[in-house]
């Protein structure tokens, strides 16, 4: 369905798991500039590496990490960290909306903490985390709703700490929910090109990937691009 060049056009390739190091991140900005991946993520301390990695490729953007992995700290600490990481040189930020209390049903507390964000941003697009895992159906329509009246760019699946991630029913109950008022990010456990075009056709255009799963995902791509057409 898609070539590598689409793939990498719709990826986010990312290193936001606690144990990863400096050789990921290093093998990660290798790996974006191979294959001119849109984004790049990694957690806020790894943050200036990348940059620094990436300084000779401007069309890939470094997105910042806001609020991982549980979005449980203060609105004002999110908007520090924000405020932060776009002045180290991120275009975009991927924020976890504060999932206990949406939980709690605290709906307006958990509009402020995005919008908080969503207003130091100011250009930078926003994609918030509903962690969907953790959610049931009524709270990720909730959330989805909050994120449009919020401004965010993105509601985004999972941020892959949770141990499941995007699935074919929480996309297609995110599309239900915001049809094409705000666009959709999967992430969190896709690891074959069968499972992202699926994605793809329930209605996500961006994808978070970690670094072994997008090799996979490109090296099915480029077998099937191989095969001889019966």
């Amino acid at each position: 369905m898609f070539s590598i060049q689409e793939l990498a056009s719709m990826m986010d390739l990312t290193a936001v798991r606690p144990d990863s190091d400096e050789a990921e991140v290093r093998a990660l900005a290798a790996t974006a500039s191979q294959y001119q991946c849109l984004a790049v993520c990694t957690l806020p301390g790894f943050t200036p590496l990348m940059l620094e990695l990436l300084a000779d490729q401007p069309d890939i953007r470094v997105v910042g990490a806001v609020g991982f992995p549980s979005g449980g700290h203060t609105p004002r600490m999110k908007a520090t960290e924000a405020r932060d990481l776009l002045a180290m040189g991120c275009r975009e930020l991927d924020m976890v909306m504060n999932i206990g209390w949406l939980r709690s049903g605290w709906a307006q507390a958990v509009l402020d903490d995005m919008r908080g964000v969503v207003e130091v941003a100011g250009q930078a697009p926003v994609k918030v985390i509903l962690e969907c895992h953790y959610l049931s159906e009524e709270q990720i329509r909730q959330g989805c709703e909050l994120c449009i009246q919020a401004g965010a760019a993105f509601v985004k699946t999972s941020t892959g700490w949770a141990p499941t991630g995007a699935t074919p029913e929480n996309v297609a109950l995110i599309k239900a929910c915001v049809g094409d008022a705000i666009a959709i990010k999967a992430a969190g456990g896709i690891r074959s090109l069968a499972a992202l075009e699926e994605m793809y056709r329930l209605g996500a255009r961006r994808f978070g990937i970690g670094l072994s799963s997008a090799l996979h995902i490109f090296e099915e791509c480029a077998a099937q691009a191989a095969r001889p057409v019966e």
